[in-house]
């Protein structure tokens, strides 16, 4: 490990500006105070990825940024790359494309058996990020809800490690067996990532996490006489080094002293439960488990590998029945004592880290009680919310509508409520909702006149569709949008929408990403006092937001009362309205409608030829079908690689639709 202190510095042509140089400070200030919650409180446009980069900055800690869906991490490890373009900024989500778990179904007596894809990419910066945090101090790890899963031991990862120094004796063989036992594969036909090959004195070493720089290692006898890297693809060789380090193939790999004491633990729970079967004379559970734990037994001890093995992880890892599992914070704890989580968009990362445990359990309890797992596969999981929240010690939760879990946990809530662009929270009107579909019509027509957009949200599906056809057939350009659609259809919708082909959307909840759009100055919420999670504080402040990107921006909200989700709304606005208004005055900046570029935001060509495409479908020839399925499938497999899940998962449906023709 390098023993220098972490250095992070951004890269950036924006200097802090609006609230952001008070929001740093007041952080920076509490984390350095070793304060445990933070949370900094931003609205929609505000920079709040900006300041968190500074507080990194500021504070000098390594740090771990989780978020709830791989889209917002994407999106996310793009913009910490360009910020920190010196420092190890490191991407750890899932590494399945596609992931079925298994699942038991004891009503149909239907077992569901575990079904995935592998993507090589995603599994090579998981693995590219645990050796990061084993060798560098100045680490950024980007991650989803995966990080709060399980995973190997970090000390027994730091430990299956094979140190190449120049000058120095290895035997040969030895050496290759140590490249075995960390999960390497001999492999002198096709080398690939995870593969070592030999050719007389020269071996070679595809390390697991590396993108395309391969190990050559050259021997005089057992001695070591030069050692480089060099590109897998064109045989390019770097600078030659002393010294480096290869890590193991996989983060379940254990010693083999530990394997052998993980198969004397795993065939004493067998036989207890098995005994415990017999005991109850269920025969069927009992030769059911005898049958699946034996054959994975077999496969640990003669590859050291089996399928589903993490469901074997508390015995690999040697933990007690019930204690905390292994997850990413124990890397960041094995190699620094201090550390950062930052918690982006809090209000919905939180409660799904909350549901994560619950709903895994529940899932292995059926597998285990009807004899497909031992018991100890329940210690293969997430980790407690309990667990999580108290784990690391110092946390900054970030949303522009922060829960109240958050705000109380906080020593302090820095507000970041002014934009430098000037742009404002739009004015909210409400207006009486008896006749709010008739009102509705007469606030659209100057909007549309103008060549501005409308967005309505509804609270059922029913009535978006019914809404839709009522304003069509009174000769406006509407059209509505709802869970069924799939990526491609929902991203067509909102193209079409931005284009001017129709001029109203409506939908149920608009609140997902990527409705932030510019051309939007009218946001209307009918029923707005129907309180629930379609009018609750959160919602009905986040989809006010909807219209904050264009500065003729207003909200109308049809209601028969005040409640208090409203009421909150309303206040919040105002307040910061009045404070932008301030700050405009002061810095005189005048509020301009946000540009976004549409082509590279919605990818426009693709989805066009996509949908151009398919209306011909039905008259292509088999071949020619054939070969846009291949061409589908070569672009979504680019777009994963390259950490853009959206539009691969976009992919996939056509792929999907291709394919039933």
């Amino acid at each position: 490990m390098q023993t220098n202190i972490p250095h992070f510095v951004v890269s950036s042509a924006y200097k802090p500006a609006g609230d952001q140089p008070a929001a740093i400070d007041t952080l920076s200030s509490s984390i350095e105070a070793g304060n445990q919650y933070q949370t900094l409180l931003g609205v929609t446009g505000s920079g709040k990825t900006y300041t968190m980069a500074k507080v990194i900055e500021r504070t000098q800690k390594p740090t771990l940024i989780m978020t709830h869906n791989k889209t917002l991490a994407a999106q996310l490890y793009s913009e910490f790359k360009s910020f920190f373009p010196n420092n190890h900024v490191e991407y750890f989500i899932s590494y399945y494309d596609y992931y079925q778990p298994e699942a038991y179904l004891p009503r149909q007596d239907l077992f569901i058996e575990k079904d995935s894809s592998v993507n090589e990419e995603l599994e090579r910066l998981r693995l590219s990020t645990t050796a990061s945090l084993l060798h560098h101090d100045d680490v950024i790890v980007i991650a989803s809800v995966s990080a709060n899963y399980g995973l190997g031991s970090p000390d027994d990862y730091r430990s299956i490690v094979q140190k190449l120094v120049v000058g120095e004796e290895y035997n040969q063989k030895a050496l290759l067996l140590r490249l075995v036992d960390m999960g390497y594969k001999r492999n002198d036909e096709f080398f690939d990532r995870g593969d070592f090959r030999v050719n007389g004195e020269v071996i070679d070493i595809y390390p697991a996490y590396a993108e395309e720089s391969a190990i050559r290692i050259e021997f005089f006898g057992d001695e070591i006489e030069a050692l480089y890297a060099f590109n897998s693809l064109t045989g390019e060789k770097e600078p030659q080094v002393k010294e480096l380090t290869i890590y193991s193939a996989n983060q379940f790999i254990v010693s083999k002293e530990k394997l052998a004491l993980a198969v004397k633990s795993i065939e004493v729970e067998l036989d207890e439960r098995l005994k415990y079967y017999q005991e109850q004379d269920r025969m069927v559970e009992y030769n059911r488990l005898k049958q699946r734990t034996e054959f994975d037994l077999e496969m640990i001890e003669g590859t050291g590998m089996c399928k589903g093995i993490e469901n074997y992880s508390r015995h690999l890892t040697g933990k007690a029945p019930g204690e905390t599992p292994y997850s990413m914070m124990d890397y960041f704890e094995t190699m620094h004592d201090d550390y950062l989580v930052i918690v982006d968009e809090s209000h919905v990362s939180l409660p799904q880290f909350r549901g994560m445990y619950a709903g895994d359990r529940s899932r292995k309890e059926v597998l285990v009680d009807h004899g497909f797992r031992l018991p100890s596969a329940l210690d293969n999981r997430p980790l407690r919310f309990e667990e999580y929240i108290d784990k690391a010690p110092h946390y900054l939760f970030v949303s522009a509508t922060p829960n109240e879990l958050e705000t109380e946990l906080s020593s302090v809530v820095a507000e970041q409520v002014v934009r430098p662009t000037g742009l404002l929270d739009p004015p909210i009107e409400v207006i009486d909702s008896t006749y709010q579909v008739e009102n509705l019509y007469d606030q659209m027509k100057p909007v549309i006149e103008k060549g501005e957009r409308v967005l309505i949200t509804v609270l059922t599906k029913k009535m978006a569709e019914e809404l839709a056809t009522y304003y069509n057939d009174l000769g406006l350009k509407c059209r509505h949008m709802h869970s069924d659609m799939d990526a491609i259809e929902r991203n067509q919708t909102i193209r079409s929408l931005r284009l001017g082909e129709f001029d109203i959307l409506i939908g149920i909840n608009l609140l997902r990403e990527g409705l932030d759009l510019p051309e939007v100055s009218l946001v209307a919420i009918l029923d707005a006092d129907k309180e629930g999670f379609l009018r609750s504080k959160t919602a009905l402040i986040q989809t006010a937001g909807r219209a904050a990107r264009n500065a003729n921006g207003r909200v109308l909200m049809y209601a028969k009362k005040i409640t208090d989700s409203m009421k909150f709304t309303i206040e919040t606005t105002q307040a910061r309205r009045e404070k932008q208004i301030d700050y405009n005055k002061e810095h005189g900046i005048t509020p301009k409608t946000t540009l976004r570029d549409l082509d590279t935001d919605l990818k426009v060509e693709d989805a066009g030829e996509l949908y151009n495409k398919r209306s011909k479908m039905d008259k292509m020839p088999k071949a020619e079908r054939q070969q846009l399925i291949k061409e589908l499938k070569a672009k979504m497999l680019a777009a994963a690689k390259s950490l853009d899940f959206e539009d691969a998962a976009r992919l996939r449906d056509e792929i999907a639709k291709v394919k039933k023709l």
